[in-house]
């Protein structure tokens, strides 16, 4: 029986052949099979002999049934640029295992877009809208900054300033780069507010300069200001008080349980592009109230969830972390999330009202963790002078059980 060869997952760029390296051009040569997007595949000379194999759509489900067969044979799998960089390279790695895997990379859109135009892209946001909403944009629109869109196709570059223009930043300048390397390479440019510019080419990458205009703070406790609702809104410094005793790590999930506003979870997913969250609420109309939230802050991937606690909560993945801030009286809800937090998460409660500070000190009584309790006074006219005025205090539980 012939041997297991590994999949050589080889990067192209619009350059095609004569921008290959040495060594994957004797991958290719020497494959006996290439799997690649029909555009990639196009770009190989008559001296690949191997069959070629166009993905089908969708990908991800047809992969290892497509890969199973070859398994014997030399296979080639052509990526664009980095395959290690938002490219199958990452997905092939996960699905067989980085051991099934040899990879010769080439240089990715985005380092070619820096070298054209001169940025540090250390210093550069990147963010990918090929299978991403654009409203992802939101957390790194501020001004000054650069970003680098890889984007989903012709129609990006018009959703892109047409975002900016909505987010206050029209005087943003816009660079859009079309086959980077290639014969057909193209670069146009202009200002959100004045794009106009038919579509062009699908490969293209958005480059992004950010001049005045409206900043958002990257820290927890946004204004209140920022989100829409009915006032059922975690605020602003009980909500940095709380983010803190959550802490959120990269890559890790929360429950945010009678969720509100949205605020909790979507400042979660803030703290770092790993964190995700799912918001749980009952109220029908404050599920498209946390949609939009989470849209406009520029975390749209939040996952919301229509339903009571603690029957809604079944089937949804084991958190890292929970957050109470609704609910919190309701039999079953606090058992329920202490059971399905995943050892060594934490959970941390918010409480109003005489009732649930009563289930929260059962609990602590039981259970220890931290209890801090705050009240925020906030300067007011009182006449033609200020005064203080005080909201409810909330005691906040924290407990790693």
């Amino acid at each position: 029986m012939s041997s297991v060869h590994p999949v050589t997952v080889v990067g192209i760029g619009a350059g095609g052949w004569p921008d290959l390296s040495g060594t994957a051009q004797d991958a290719l040569t020497a494959a006996e099979v290439v799997f690649g997007g029909s555009r990639q595949l196009d770009l190989l000379p008559a001296t690949v002999a191997a069959r070629r194999v166009p993905w089908p759509s969708p990908l991800l489900p047809s992969l290892p049934g497509l890969l199973e067969p070859e398994r014997h044979r030399r296979v080639c799998v052509l990526a664009s640029g980095d395959p290690m960089f938002h490219g199958i390279g990452t997905t092939l790695a996960r699905v067989l295992g980085p051991s099934s895997i040899t990879v010769v990379p080439h240089p990715s859109s985005v380092s070619l877009a820096a070298a054209h135009l001169g940025w540090d892209l250390a210093r550069t946001d990147v963010v990918s809208l090929v299978t991403a909403p654009v409203e992802t944009l939101h957390r790194l629109i501020n001004p000054g900054r650069r970003i680098l869109v890889l984007s989903a196709g012709a129609h990006t570059p018009a959703a892109v300033a047409a975002l900016l223009v909505r987010r206050g930043h029209g005087a943003a300048a816009l660079t859009v780069l079309e086959q980077l390397g290639g014969d057909g390479q193209r670069v146009v440019t202009g200002t959100a507010d004045s794009w106009t510019l038919p579509e062009g080419d699908p490969l293209n990458i958005v480059a992004i300069e950010c001049g005045a205009g409206p900043a958002v703070p990257v820290t927890t406790g946004l204004s209140d200001d920022a989100y829409q609702g009915d006032g059922q809104l975690t605020k602003r410094e009980v909500r940095a008080v709380t983010l803190a005793a959550l802490a959120p790590a990269p890559g890790e999930l929360l429950w945010d349980v009678g969720a509100g506003s949205g605020s909790i979870g979507i400042e979660w997913m803030r703290s770092h592009p790993a964190c995700r969250a799912i918001a749980i609420e009952s109220s029908a109309d404050r599920i498209a109230t946390i949609t939009a939230n989470a849209a406009a802050l520029g975390v749209p991937g939040l996952r919301v969830v229509h339903g009571r606690a603690p029957g809604a909560l079944d089937g949804l993945p084991p958190p890292d972390t929970i957050f109470i801030g609704g609910g919190l009286t309701r039999d079953g809800v606090l058992d329920r999330c202490l059971a399905a937090l995943r050892p060594g998460g934490r959970l941390v409660a918010n409480a109003v009202t005489v009732e649930s500070e009563a289930v929260v000190a059962a609990a602590y009584a039981k259970l220890g963790g931290e209890l801090t309790r705050i009240t925020v006074q906030r300067g007011s006219p009182v006449g033609g002078f200020t005064g203080w005025r005080s909201s409810m205090p909330v005691t906040i539980w924290a407990v790693n059980p």
